[in-house]
């Protein structure tokens, strides 16, 4: 049955349909991958994912897994992104990425899998092991009850059109903010996105927000205004910290 339209979604008091997608693209570390095998069966099994700055999903494969093989001959592909939490696991958001899948030896796609998942690190170098890149060709958000919508791809990537600069940017922000910055983003993690820890690692930057980590946890900051270079990074972020402490001390925003 297709989705619930996107402009109808827009219509329910207090969800954002678009936001909730970007989100889910955006922390969710792991899905399921779909392939086809050589007789067009479905073809289940479970991979780590990253963001390219885009959105675009990462993957690092080895050629002597079957699914690897399946792409390999066909490339099309799809990549369910679910949001894990108690309960019923139906009862939580998730997000299905189509698409079809190509080898891709982009070293900024090797950093923002490995800021991702650095335990990858020890086998991310084999011979069998290579970076993937999925070319995104339509998404179908389940939110609930209700809540079903399918989007274009320009609907939830991240337009990355004038922003070399803050993606060139990207490795030397990460490493700032993680020496000499983490008290700064456990304050972002915990009041602007609910989810307290005491250490928060910055994985990736892009026009639209800041993804964080912390062991199994991730959290995304999304920007009041999309950015396009590292200086617009810095007021930003110096912005969002102000917001931060004015809710880490319980002050009211100014009308």
């Amino acid at each position: 049955m297709p989705g619930k339209p996107a402009e109808t979604l827009n219509k329910q008091p207090d969800y954002d349909p678009v936001g909730e997608a970007k989100r889910l693209l955006r922390i969710v570390r792991a899905g399921c991958l779909a392939t086809l095998d050589g007789r067009s069966r479905p073809f289940a099994t479970l991979v780590n994912v990253a963001t390219a700055a885009d959105g675009a999903p990462i993957l690092l494969m080895s050629k002597l897994a079957a699914h690897t093989r399946h792409l390999e001959a066909r490339a099309e592909a799809s990549i369910l992104l679910p949001q894990a939490g108690k309960g019923d696991p139906l009862a939580h958001p998730r997000l299905t990425v189509s698409g079809s899948l190509a080898r891709d030896p982009d070293p900024a796609l090797r950093a923002r899998f490995l800021a991702r998942h650095p335990k990858s690190e020890l086998y991310a170098g084999f011979a069998d092991f290579s970076f993937w890149r999925m070319e995104v060709d339509g998404f179908h958000l389940n939110g609930g009850f209700a809540r079903a919508a399918d989007f274009e791809p320009a609907d939830i990537l991240t337009d990355v059109v004038g922003a070399a600069d803050l993606v060139a940017a990207e490795a030397g922000v990460l490493q700032h903010l993680n020496q000499d910055h983490a008290e700064t983003l456990r304050l972002y993690a915990a009041r602007l996105d609910g989810q307290a820890h005491a250490r928060w690692h910055a994985t990736g930057v892009d026009p639209e927000g800041l993804d964080l980590s912390a062991g199994d946890k991730t959290s995304r900051i999304a920007f009041p205004n999309r950015i396009t270079t590292a200086a617009d990074l810095r007021a930003v972020l110096v912005e969002l910290a102000a917001e931060a402490r004015r809710r880490d001390a319980g002050e009211t925003p100014p009308l």
